[in-house]
């Protein structure tokens, strides 16, 4: 490691176990941060910090980077591995020169400050305490916990959107000039055209409808999908609703409610969709609908005016901060509010056209450069002080 140390004298460690081991959310946004860093930034040295390794195709690409570094536990098992995460791995943090350390997912290793290594920690959301409800007591408590924790010893936090930014305020009472926000990116393969013909392919493949509101995420009670099949009743009989998304037990409530009114053959849940057909399916949509009721950013947003879609969204979060200006925005609890939008989109192509357009626009600020210089200006903030000005 000596010579490493000669080759890239900034060197910069991150908590990636979701860059490792999730396929979706935090996961995307670990990998993404990691690679914009690593490609912008290639006089830097990027360690990985985390228990097991495993197999991935974008993972893989990104450990072949000349100056990324897996350092994870070997003769192990599973479980003791979760623990060296937490309480271990700050030996290897000292013995590999780490400068920076960045957890990239809500919390930072148990006495990490004894390193003496700067911290910066990411804060995607406080959900689990705006909504209890959906959460189980002893998840609460842990996420608390950790969360807290982390915001309290970190040198800076970085929030995903002015939303979570007020909440880490509110609810942790962390001085405002602490955090930062920088917001993210959705994988380029959502900005990129799908020919005719793979778009075929992907609809005959799922057995997609001609005509579809499409809806991306966790089926899951505060994703409100709910709200989208009982607008269906006030929307045209050929538009039919694509919902592509883990279950939940709420998903037997939409399906039941789907059934008793009449809905059943417009409603196509699909739970196991692949990641590299998603950019086909949001292209063939006619509008994209996003109806949660709360969010720390919203990553699917960000994918369909990626792919050109018209997006409506709901209000009462961050979700114009994710959408833009140009975006629809309803009460979620108003299904009539939805349908009414579904139906000017679906009826009216200057609109839609004008959304994709200005969608397009607003989607620039999201850029990755952008985003690796502002992280790495945080970074560098940590010795300078800048950070600490308002």
């Amino acid at each position: 490691m000596y010579c490493l140390y000669n080759i890239y004298p900034v060197r910069i460690g991150f908590d990636a176990k979701r860059a490792i081991q999730n396929n979706t959310g935090l996961g995307n946004y670990s990998r993404f941060v990691i690679e914009v860093l690593s490609e912008y930034y290639p006089d830097s040295a990027y360690f990985l910090f985390a228990p097991q390794e495993k197999d991935n195709a974008r993972l893989k690409k990104l450990l072949s980077r000349p100056n990324v570094f897996f350092i994870f536990p070997s003769g192990i098992s599973k479980l003791l591995s979760l623990f060296w995460r937490l309480f271990g791995s700050k030996k290897n943090i000292n013995k590999n020169h780490v400068e920076i350390f960045h957890g990239l997912s809500n919390e930072l290793p148990v006495n990490i400050q004894n390193t003496g290594v700067k911290m910066v920690v990411t804060i995607h959301d406080l959900i689990f305490i705006r909504y209890p409800q959906y959460y189980q007591w002893i998840d609460r408590k842990i996420y608390y916990w950790k969360f807290r924790r982390a915001c309290r010893k970190a040198d800076v936090i970085i929030a995903i959107s002015e939303c979570t930014k007020r909440d880490i305020i509110s609810f942790f009472h962390i001085p405002e000039e602490k955090i930062k926000v920088v917001y993210q990116n959705c994988n380029p393969l959502f900005k990129q055209p799908v020919s005719d013909d793979k778009r075929k392919q992907i609809t005959e493949k799922h057995q997609l409808p001609e005509q579809y509101i499409l809806y991306v995420g966790s089926i899951e009670q505060r994703k409100n999908l709910l709200l989208v099949v009982r607008a269906l009743q006030q929307i045209p009989e050929k538009i039919h609703l694509v919902a592509i998304g883990k279950p939940t037990p709420y998903q037997q409530e939409v399906e039941q409610y789907a059934r008793e009114m009449g809905l059943e053959s417009r409603l196509h849940i699909k739970n196991d969709f692949p990641c590299e057909d998603l950019p086909a399916a949001y292209q063939s949509a006619t509008v994209f609908v996003y109806p949660s009721f709360f969010e720390g950013f919203g990553i699917p947003v960000i994918e369909a005016l990626s792919s050109g879609v018209p997006v409506i969204a709901a209000t009462g979060s961050c979700l114009e901060e994710a959408g833009g200006p140009d975006s629809i925005y309803v009460n979620p609890h108003d299904e009539t509010e939805l349908a009414v939008k579904i139906r000017e989109i679906s009826e009216n192509q200057d609109l839609a056209k004008k959304m994709v357009e200005q969608g397009l626009v607003y989607m620039k600020r999201f850029e990755p450069q952008r985003i690796a210089v502002e992280i790495m200006g945080i970074y560098q903030g940590c010795f300078t002080g800048t950070n600490q000005q308002a």
